[in-house]
C-alpha cells in the first residue's frame, strides 16, 4: 500500500471509512469517541480502536484538541488515513501521538469500511 507517514506508527485494524470530511471540533464526543453530527457518513458509529479514513478535515485549528482529548479519554482511533491532511489534524495526531498517512487516491478509493488493512 503506498502511503506517506506524517505522524509514525504501524497498525493494523479495521477501517471506519467517511467519504465525507471530518471537523473534528463539532463531528466527533470527545469523551465517547462517537460521531454526534446527524448530518454526517458516519453518524452514530465510534472511531474508537478503528483506522479512521476520511477524504480530509475542516474547520478550526481547535479541532486539534478534540483530537487530543479523545486520546486522553481513550477513546481514540488506532490511526488515521487522509487524502489530503491539514494543519489541524497533522498537529492533532502530532500531539497526542496517533499515526497519520496521506494515502494515494487510488489507495483510498481501494478501502472499504470495514476491511481489515495494515498501515506503517
Amino acid at each position: 500500500m503506498t502511503q506517506k507517514i506524517i505522524v509514525q506508527g504501524k497498525v493494523t485494524g479495521k477501517v471506519l471509512k467517511s467519504n465525507q470530511p471530518i471537523n473534528f471540533l463539532g463531528t466527533i464526543d470527545k469523551k465517547t469517541g462517537e460521531i454526534i453530527d446527524k448530518k454526517h457518513d458516519l453518524y452514530g458509529k465510534t472511531i474508537k480502536d478503528s483506522i479512521l479514513i476520511f477524504p480530509n478535515g475542516i474547520g478550526s485549528s481547535v479541532g486539534a484538541y478534540t483530537i487530543y482529548s479523545i486520546k486522553s479519554n481513550n477513546v481514540s482511533p488506532l490511526a488515521m488515513a487522509c487524502q489530503k491532511v491539514d494543519l489541524t489534524v497533522a498537529s492533532g495526531c502530532a500531539l497526542a501521538n496517533i499515526p497519520l498517512f496521506i494515502l494515494e487516491p487510488d489507495e483510498y478509493d481501494k478501502i472499504k469500511d470495514g476491511d481489515e488493512i495494515s498501515l506503517g
